[in-house]
């Protein structure tokens, strides 16, 4: 068995809180029950979202536990993707596919040339959507761990950061040493924003859409890490 994933044999996986003491939260009863039609006694697979998981039963309106979790290995090293804010659902498509690729932290910021602009009540609900679209997506995929999705921050705070890079045309092919790589928005960088001291890196020569640059970024690094790409290859 991968111990980086879950088995996908064992019925549906639902994240609960505790897992020596599992409760199935609404949203998830009412999906198990009237969209997946689980009945008593139908096997299912419970996680935390942190990396442990365990097989269990469901005992009327609870699950049983049957088996001692397994706690996950954690691929290394850990991979993000930050992406400027984009118009409409696009930022939900991107936490949703960032989240199937196993992207470990997804941060979403605000680019000189943004469209979108959250203040602080649309940033704290945006960003409690944008972690529910991780958690389901964590779900679907059967990932031992649902990613961090920050709250919204600026362009300063993540080009500051320990091993950020930037996407653009020309640059050098992606590494896991650079392993947070900046996609700007569909205006693109702006010349303040291009001059930054960061490196850069390219996915391909194509101009890419934002949402796909984002995409792209995450397939290259989770592909560098499981070793399906060699670097500069």
């Amino acid at each position: 068995m991968d111990r980086h994933l879950i088995p996908s044999d064992g019925g549906p996986l639902v994240f609960v809180e505790d897992l020596s003491a599992p409760l199935l939260a609404p949203e998830d009863h009412h999906h198990l029950a009237r969209v997946r039609r689980t009945r008593d006694g139908d096997p299912m697979v419970l996680g935390d979202g942190a990396g442990s998981w365990v097989r269990a039963r469901m005992r009327g309106d609870t699950p049983e536990v049957v088996e001692e979790p397994v706690v996950a290995e954690r691929s290394v090293p850990a991979v993000a993707v930050g992406f400027g804010l984009s118009k409409g659902a696009k930022p939900e498509w991107c936490v949703q596919k960032l989240t199937e690729l196993g992207v470990d932290r997804i941060v979403p910021f605000a680019a000189g040339r943004s469209v979108v602009r959250w203040d602080a009540s649309r940033s704290e609900s945006a960003t409690a959507r944008l972690a529910k679209v991780a958690r389901e997506a964590a779900m679907q995929s059967r990932s031992p761990w649902v990613p961090v999705v920050e709250a919204v921050t600026d362009w300063t705070d993540v080009a500051g950061r320990e091993g950020a890079c930037r996407a653009e045309r020309g640059g050098a092919p992606p590494s896991l040493s650079h392993p947070l790589v900046l996609v700007g928005p569909e205006g693109g960088w702006t010349e303040e924003e291009s001059r930054a001291p960061i490196p850069e890196v390219s996915l391909g020569q194509s101009v890419l859409r934002a949402e796909t640059a984002a995409i792209t970024a995450g397939v290259v690094l989770t592909a560098l890490r499981a070793g399906l790409v060699r670097p500069g290859s």
